[in-house]
């Protein structure tokens, strides 16, 4: 069996994350995807919108997920959550911020380099990532406010 590990916030879930966790199931057999902790989130990026307890439930509820985990909190090294998902491969989001080689290195250094890290494929669609849909829904919301300042 091939272990994949994904990872990410999956904050408003959306077509993009479907993609990705698609992209990451081929690589295996079984997909754990470990969903950001709300306190990582405002650390590194914003504050979420939904908890984690409710973004874990959406994203083990996709079909190609088998599970879906809540991650360490930013206090806890990232790498301290390997052990109990024991992957073979880590799946990455075509956007993610993160440096495939320094993961490579990072997981070296604690003798993990039999993990693989692959960078999976985009979507190619205009609303495949959060802050997109969000800029769209507010812009469709000026948009709105100012067709009825002016009586149309």
């Amino acid at each position: 069996m091939v272990r994949v590990m994904a990872v990410g916030v999956f904050d408003l879930l959306h077509a993009g994350h479907l993609h990705y966790l698609e992209q990451a199931k081929v690589l295996g057999n079984h997909l754990t995807v470990v969903v950001a902790h709300d306190d990582t989130v405002r650390k590194r990026k914003h504050e979420p919108v939904t908890g984690q307890d409710l973004r874990r439930r959406m994203v083990e509820g996709l079909k190609p997920v088998d599970e879906a985990i809540i991650g360490n909190p930013p206090d806890v090294p990232i790498f301290d959550i390997l052990p109990s998902v024991n992957p073979d491969v880590i799946a990455l989001g075509y956007d993610q911020e993160h440096a495939e080689e320094r993961i490579r290195i990072s997981l070296e250094e604690r003798g993990l380099g039999h993990i693989k890290v692959i960078r999976v494929e985009g979507l190619s669609d205009d609303l495949d990532g959060t802050r997109k849909i969000i800029a769209r829904i507010l812009n469709l919301a000026a948009t709105r406010k100012h067709l009825d300042e002016e009586g149309i």
